[in-house]
């Protein structure tokens, strides 16, 4: 498992409540689209990233994590597998304090690396179903 109970815990609830959610845009159709909206409801602000940069949920969206002008405590990274370690590396570069790779998103190599940054991590879940898990 990537992400024990506690370590699950740890990002909803201690680590920070701005999202940054790699893959989120207006298509409401997409996965990303209702788990942002989730995260709004539990409290989180939810930061768009996605080459449109698209405002969504009523938030600004950003080109890159490195584009966003604030602090980022999460990344939530709703990209394909092949394309994940690359963002969870910019997510320790901008100074994020944890990432969660959504269900499906799978990067060993990138886990490793991301825990060995010192940043908190998950991976194959999703933190709608585990925020809603806590209640």
């Amino acid at each position: 498992m990537y992400g024990d109970s506690a370590t699950i815990r740890k990002i909803l609830t201690e680590v920070g409540d701005t999202w940054a959610i790699v893959g989120l845009s207006s298509n409401q159709n997409r996965a990303a689209y209702g788990v942002a909206e989730v995260l709004q409801r539990f409290g989180k602000r939810v930061v768009p990233v996605h080459p449109k940069a698209e405002t969504v949920h009523g938030e600004t969206g950003y080109p890159s994590l490195d584009a966003i002008p604030f602090e980022v405590d999460v990344v939530d990274v709703f990209v394909n597998s092949e394309l994940a370690g690359p963002v969870a590396d910019e997510a320790a570069a901008i100074g994020a304090k944890a990432v969660w790779f959504q269900l499906g998103v799978v990067d060993e190599q990138a886990y490793e690396r991301t825990r060995a940054a010192g940043l908190d991590m998950v991976m194959d879940r999703c933190p709608a179903i585990e925020l809603n898990a806590l209640r």
